[in-house]
């Protein structure tokens, strides 16, 4: 698990492309913020925050899976993380920011254009 990367992902690098290429102007990974979420938009008062469906267990997904060997560990492992978004959202939005999520299996061929289309419906709503 040494190797997993936490900031830089494939689908996060498609997201802050696709914005990039819209005009988008973002922040990575603040680390004043909690949770160092992957874009910040300071102009729009929004955070994008890019889950993967299996290290966040998203819930009815063909990506997640729970494994079938040490599943006690995998299942608190991914319970803890979703409790630490849970906590990480309310603290953000406490903060006066919109958090919008995105979903790695979002991020398929057929599902991109919508989504990445949502997302900048999503981050321009002024508050």
């Amino acid at each position: 698990m040494s190797r997993i990367r936490g900031k830089h992902t494939g689908p996060e690098m498609l997201v802050r492309r696709e914005l990039f290429s819209r005009g988008f102007r973002y922040r990575l990974h603040a680390k004043d913020l909690p949770g160092k979420p992957d874009l910040v938009f300071p102009k729009y008062g929004c955070v994008l925050i890019v889950d993967g469906c299996f290290w966040h267990g998203h819930q009815n997904c063909k990506v997640f899976r729970l494994p079938k060997t040490r599943v006690a560990f995998w299942r608190n492992k991914i319970e803890t993380n979703r409790k630490r978004d849970t906590r990480n959202n309310r603290a953000l939005r406490k903060l006066g920011w919109r958090v919008v999520h995105v979903w790695e299996c979002q991020l398929s061929a057929k599902r991109m254009e919508k989504t990445i289309n949502r997302v900048c419906f999503e981050i321009k709503q002024m508050k």
